[in-house]
C-alpha cells in the first residue's frame, strides 16, 4: 500500500518538455495528484507509450502508480488548467480542472507536442466542493470511446492507461474509484479564452492566442491579421470534426464551449453515444432535458461556441471595435458553408459517389428520411449499402435494415442511376465505402456491458474484446459479427450519464 505521495523517483520515465507552465501564474494553478490508497492498473495503452517516446517498461513496472497520481514522474510540473465556460447556454466565469491534472507535455517521434493529464487525481482549487475523483465506469467509457474515435480516424483525445484507486467514491451510489490518463495535442478550449475575456484581461487573451498560434497554427504568424486567421482556422477545424461526428452517427451531449478544443480534436466523453436507429432528434444525455445538444443540432451549437470564441478575440482583431465585429461574422458566416461541405463530402463517399453532381444532396436527404422513417440502424445500413456496391446478391440484407424491407426499392433504382455516371468498378466501390463506413462502432449497450462487468464483478474481459474489435472497425472481423448487431429491445440504452 502507498501512504504518501512519492516523487521524483528515478525510472519514471517521461520526455517531458513543458510549455504550458511557462505562461503567467494566473492561467493555472500548481497542483499535485493526491495519494490513492491501492492503485491497480487496468490498462496501459503500450503502442501509443511507443508513440509518445515513453519507456514502456517501466510503465509496466511502475504505471500503476504513476496514472494513480501516487507517483509524480521526473520532469512533471503538475497543474490544473484555469477556464470558464457557456454551460447548456448558461456562462460560468470560473471551472476549470476540477479533477483533472496536466502532468506535463512531451514531444512525439514526429515532433508532435502532446499533453499528459490524469482525471480523477484529486481536489484542485477549481474543484468546487467536489472530490476530484472519478468512478470506474466513467474511466473505462472515455478509455473505450477515445480509442474506437482514433480508430475511426476522427481527431480525439487519446487513452493511455487506466487505473483503479482502491477507494470508493460517493456519488448517487458508492463505486470503486479510478484515473484515467488522457493525452492531447493540447486541452485549451473555447472556454479557456472566455476565461480572460470575462475579467476584461485583453493581455491574457492575447498571451492565450500567441500560445495558441505557436503550438497549433504556426504558419499563422506570417498572416496580415494572425489573429483573425487564427479565428478562421479553429472554425474550419471545428467545421470539419462536427461532420465527421455526424458520418458515424456520434452525439457528444454535452457540447458546452469549455469542452470544445481550439486543437479540433473531441474532448470529454461523459455522456456521449453512438446513435443506433437513425433520428436526428436523438439525445442520449441525462442532462440534456431540451434536447440542445441532439445529434442534428451539433453542427449548430458548433457555430454558436464557435461564435463565443470570435468574441473573445475581437480587441486583437481589430482595435475598431465595429471593424471587429464585421470581420469576424465573416469568419463565423462561412461556418455553415464549410460545415455543409464537408459534411456532404463524407456523405458522397459514404454511398459511394465518386463525382459531384448538384443532385447529390436530394439522393443522401432521400436515403436518410427513408432510414429515419423504417427505423433503419445508422451503422449498419451504410455498411450493408458497402456490401450492395459491390454485390447485387447482398441486396436482401440490405432491404432487411427497413421495418419494410420493399420501402428502399425506388431509392435503390435512384441511386444504380447515379452511379452509372461515376467512374469506379463495383469493386473499387465497395472497397472505398468499406474504408467510411464501419462495421463496427461502440455500440451503447455494449459498453454497458463492459462496464457492468468491471464494476459488479471486477472483470475486466468485455473490456478488453470491446477494445480488440474497436481497434479494427472497418474490418469485417467475421469472428466478433454479434458486435455489429443493434440492441435488442431489452438491451437499449436510453440515456447516458456524466458520471462526475
Amino acid at each position: 500500500m502507498t501512504s504518501a505521495l512519492q516523487k521524483n523517483r528515478p525510472g519514471a520515465a517521461f520526455p517531458f518538455d513543458n510549455s504550458y507552465v511557462g505562461l503567467p501564474p494566473h492561467f493555472f494553478a500548481a497542483q499535485a495528484p493526491t495519494a490513492v490508497a491501492e492503485p491497480w492498473l487496468i490498462k496501459l495503452n503500450e503502442a501509443l507509450a511507443a508513440e509518445l517516446g515513453l519507456d514502456v517498461e517501466t510503465l509496466r513496472r511502475d504505471g500503476a502508480a504513476i496514472f494513480s497520481g501516487n507517483l509524480v514522474p521526473e520532469g512533471a510540473e503538475p497543474l490544473a488548467m484555469a477556464y470558464a465556460g457557456h454551460q447548456f447556454g448558461g456562462f460560468s466565469p470560473q471551472l476549470g480542472d476540477g479533477r483533472a491534472i496536466l502532468l506535463g507535455e512531451v514531444v512525439d517521434r514526429s515532433g508532435k507536442r502532446y499533453d499528459i493529464q490524469l482525471k480523477g487525481a484529486g481536489p484542485t482549487p477549481f474543484s468546487r466542493r467536489g472530490d476530484g475523483r472519478a468512478a470506474i465506469g466513467p474511466v473505462l467509457r472515455e478509455y473505450i470511446i477515445s480509442e474506437a474515435m482514433f480508430a475511426l480516424g476522427i481527431p480525439a483525445t487519446r487513452a493511455l492507461a487506466a487505473v483503479t484507486t482502491g477507494e470508493p467514491v460517493y456519488r448517487e451510489e458508492v463505486l470503486p474509484g479510478a484515473v484515467f490518463t488522457r493525452v492531447a495535442a493540447s486541452h485549451i478550449r473555447v472556454g479557456t479564452f472566455q476565461y480572460f475575456a470575462a475579467r476584461g484581461d485583453t493581455d491574457g487573451v492575447r498571451a492565450l492566442a500567441d500560445y495558441v498560434i505557436d503550438r497549433h497554427y504556426p504558419a499563422l504568424k506570417e498572416a496580415e491579421n494572425p489573429y483573425l486567421a487564427l479565428f478562421d482556422a479553429v472554425c474550419e477545424r471545428q467545421a470539419a470534426l462536427i461532420a465527421r461526428w455526424l458520418h458515424v452517427g456520434f452525439i457528444h451531449g454535452v457540447m458546452n464551449t469549455d469542452n470544445m478544443t481550439v486543437s479540433g480534436e473531441t474532448i470529454d466523453f461523459g455522456p456521449c453515444a453512438f446513435m443506433d436507429a437513425y433520428d436526428p432528434a436523438t439525445v442520449f444525455s441525462s442532462i440534456d432535458q431540451h434536447g440542445r445538444y441532439a445529434y442534428a443540432n451539433q453542427p449548430g451549437i458548433g457555430q454558436w461556441n464557435l461564435a463565443r470564441l470570435g468574441e473573445t478575440l475581437l480587441s486583437l482583431i481589430d482595435a475598431e471595435p465595429d471593424s471587429a465585429v464585421d470581420k469576424a461574422n465573416v469568419v463565423i458566416k462561412s461556418y455553415g458553408e464549410r460545415f455543409q461541405a464537408h459534411w456532404l463530402a463524407g456523405m458522397r463517399e459514404k454511398i459511394g459517389l465518386a463525382r459531384e453532381e448538384d443532385s447529390d444532396l436530394d439522393l443522401v436527404q432521400a436515403l436518410l428520411s427513408l432510414m429515419q422513417a423504417q427505423g433503419a440502424d445508422f451503422t449498419l445500413t451504410f455498411r450493408r449499402l458497402s456490401d450492395l456496391a459491390g454485390d447485387d446478391a447482398a441486396e436482401p440484407e440490405f432491404a432487411a435494415s427497413f421495418r419494410e424491407p420493399d420501402a428502399c426499392g425506388a431509392w435503390l433504382t435512384q441511386w444504380r442511376e447515379r452511379l452509372s455516371r461515376d467512374p469506379q468498378t463495383a469493386s473499387e466501390r465497395a472497397i472505398a465505402m468499406r474504408g467510411v463506413n464501419p462495421a463496427f462502432i461502440p455500440r451503447n449497450h455494449r459498453v454497458e456491458q463492459a462496464i457492468k462487468a468491471a464494476v459488479e464483478d471486477g472483470d475486466f474481459s468485455l473490456f478488453e474484446a470491446l477494445l480488440s474489435v474497436l481497434s479494427k472497425p472497418y474490418d469485417d472481423q467475421p469472428g466478433f459479427a454479434a458486435y455489429r448487431e443493434p440492441p435488442k429491445p431489452s438491451e437499449r440504452v436510453l440515456a447516458t450519464f456524466c458520471g462526475t
